[in-house]
């Protein structure tokens, strides 16, 4: 087995070696970890001084605890704190959730930070996403979680935390990508080659590198109103995804779902 490490150096040690503790604990329950990677704005690519560590794995039980009348949980959880973000799915749930088109699935397997796992489990699902991927499956979700913190967060007359505006610039920026990437279906994870690809307004491009240049430096960016040109570029976009990409679900294909069975069959009991 190629053994999955790579950090970055902005990588505290003593929290990374708890993070592995905790790893480890995780498989001595019998559970193997095939993949566990760094998610959220330290694999984006825009993480403050004081962001938390989010760790994502996916990980395989034993052979007959699929066969059970009574399965165990499909996921891992940690109690989550200020620190510490670390959870995992089990590997019936991560296939499940790709052949629906689920880019939290992708994004794991394109995080360019790595705690542990295996090299070969990682090509043989990334050769899965890019058999089974839908560009409308993978914008519907980018729309249905940029359009929720649009509402719970960016009402236009509310001063927002500046630090939030990420969660919904992003999805919006993905979707865009996506628009001028029609023969794609999965965008690019790290942020700056996001913006970098999507052809972006020289006042929102401007808006958007202060935001990240002051959110490398400091915990806190206050808080402020949401600036006209982000909240253009927000709109536009969700509105063009709905008449880009409609809400009906198309279903995975019988090829699709035979390759991921015939992977599931292969990983489990590991």
């Amino acid at each position: 087995m190629s053994r999955l490490r790579a950090l970055g150096p902005g990588f505290d040690s003593s929290i990374v070696a708890e993070i592995d503790r905790r790893l480890a604990s995780v498989s001595a329950e019998g559970m193997a970890i095939l993949l566990a990677v760094e998610s959220g704005s330290r694999a984006w690519g825009f993480p403050s001084p004081d962001s938390d560590y989010d760790c994502r794995f996916v990980y395989a039980r034993a052979r007959q605890d699929y066969t059970s009348l009574f399965p165990p949980r499909d996921v891992v959880e940690f109690p989550p704190d200020k620190i510490f973000d670390v959870n995992g799915w089990d590997l019936a749930k991560a296939l499940r959730l790709l052949l629906k088109g689920n880019a939290v699935v992708v994004e794991w397997l394109t995080s360019p930070y790595t705690y542990d796992g295996n090299s070969f489990f990682r090509a043989d699902m990334l050769e899965l996403a890019s058999q089974v991927l839908r560009q409308d499956a993978v914008a519907r979700h980018y729309l249905h979680l940029g359009e929720r913190q649009r509402r719970a967060y960016f009402a236009d007359t509310n001063l927002v935390p500046l630090k939030k505006l990420f969660y919904a610039i992003r999805p919006a920026v993905a979707l865009r990508w996506l628009r001028l990437h029609p023969d794609e279906a999965v965008a690019p994870m790290d942020f700056h080659r996001l913006v970098a690809e999507s052809d972006l307004s020289s006042d929102v491009i401007e808006i958007v590198s202060d935001l990240m240049a002051r959110k490398a430096e400091t915990r806190e960016l206050g808080e402020g109103f949401l600036p006209a040109p982000v909240g253009g570029l927000i709109d536009s976009e969700f509105l063009l995804a709905h008449d880009l990409w409609d809400d009906t679900q198309s279903s995975p294909t019988d090829e699709g779902r035979a390759a991921a069975d015939a992977l599931f069959r292969k990983w489990i009991g590991v």
